[in-house]
């Protein structure tokens, strides 16, 4: 680690200063870049790129800017990944040379302020949501702590659980627009899922491993990402990454074995084998215990589940608009 004593080759920053980092990461594909806030000064590698705002330039509107698409265009275009595909390597002259819209330096003070409140925001309602989500999950346990344990079955014996397949890639013919067909990736972000991003035509059925879920099956991911769990509204198929649960309706509904997801979802984690994709099978899937009440009492727990994932959704909802009202605002601000 370096100090006081051994600074040689590295650089020296102080506040305000700007640090180019040329690795990629998800939010910043380009090369993201960090404005140094503390009082003290600091040190980075060489490997960075460090440099000061002169004149008039407001420095957190420099950092809204480095932010924005205009930013990582400019990087796509004039960079260089060469053989080192996570890094962005520019010639200083050129990173220099970026061309930059600068309003008057009151101008830039009113963007960043704003840009900067509705960041706030957006943070604010995220951690409404993760609160949100967690008291759900408090309420969720607490329901089961008060259902007896004279209730409790095994996962096989309420449902059928079904795999999936997916036919052979190199007929076209057995794709089509006929039979939706899910992959993990599409479940788990809503409830309920209706179309599928590829579908199947019935030959293509006939001809997989494939089967023809029922309105209502529970799409239940089991390899590789385990425990994802929506609600099919259609006749749908799977791929192989699932193991569907089909509701015996005469002991427990849809919507409450989705519930149960607490208890299933660890249950896929904790006995799930396989070194290159990890699997939990049908058999040991079969074996998990869930507690079933009466019907009854599953459907007034679905309610009062169902009307917190209501306020989830909405909260949600706001996140997402006011992240589409910050993206909107950083192409209109910065070209």
């Amino acid at each position: 680690m370096a100090n006081s004593d051994n600074t040689s080759g590295y650089y020296i920053i102080r506040q305000n200063d700007f640090v180019y980092n040329p690795r990629k990461s998800s939010d910043a594909p380009y090369g993201p870049i960090s404005s140094y806030k503390y009082a003290e000064d600091g040190i980075v590698s060489p490997l960075y790129l460090c440099f000061h705002a002169k004149g008039e330039i407001n420095p957190l509107y420099y950092e809204w800017y480095f932010r924005s698409s205009a930013w990582h265009r400019y990087i796509y275009m004039s960079g260089d990944s060469g053989a080192r595909h996570d890094r962005v390597s520019i010639k200083d002259d050129t990173f220099f040379a970026m061309p930059i819209n600068l309003p008057s330096e009151q101008e830039q003070s009113k963007i960043a302020s704003f840009l900067q409140s509705l960041d706030e925001r957006i943070a604010a309602q995220e951690k409404l949501v993760a609160s949100l989500k967690k008291y759900k999950r408090g309420v969720n346990n607490q329901i089961l702590s008060q259902i007896d344990n004279s209730y409790n079955c095994r996962l096989g014996s309420v449902c059928e659980i079904v795999g999936g397949g997916t036919p052979d890639t190199l007929h076209a013919e057995y794709w089509g627009n006929t039979v939706e067909w899910f992959t993990p990736s599409e479940i788990g972000k809503t409830k309920y899922v209706n179309n599928s991003v590829r579908k199947l035509s019935d030959i293509g059925l006939d001809n997989s491993s494939a089967k023809l879920l029922p309105i209502g099956t529970v799409l239940l991911t089991t390899r590789a990402t385990l425990g994802e769990m929506s609600i099919a509204k259609r006749e749908c198929s799977t791929n192989q990454g699932f193991q569907s649960l089909i509701p015996h309706t005469d002991r427990v509904s849809s919507e409450y074995l989705y519930y149960m997801q607490i208890i299933i979802k660890p249950w896929c984690e904790k006995y799930a084998s396989g070194n290159t994709f990890r699997e939990i099978s049908k058999s040991a899937l079969s074996d998990c215990i869930i507690p079933i009440p009466d019907r009854a009492r599953q459907e007034q727990i679905v309610k009062l589940l169902s009307s917190i994932d209501m306020i989830i959704d909405a909260a949600e909802s706001i996140s997402m608009s006011l992240s589409k009202i910050r993206h909107g605002l950083m192409q209109q601000l910065f070209i």
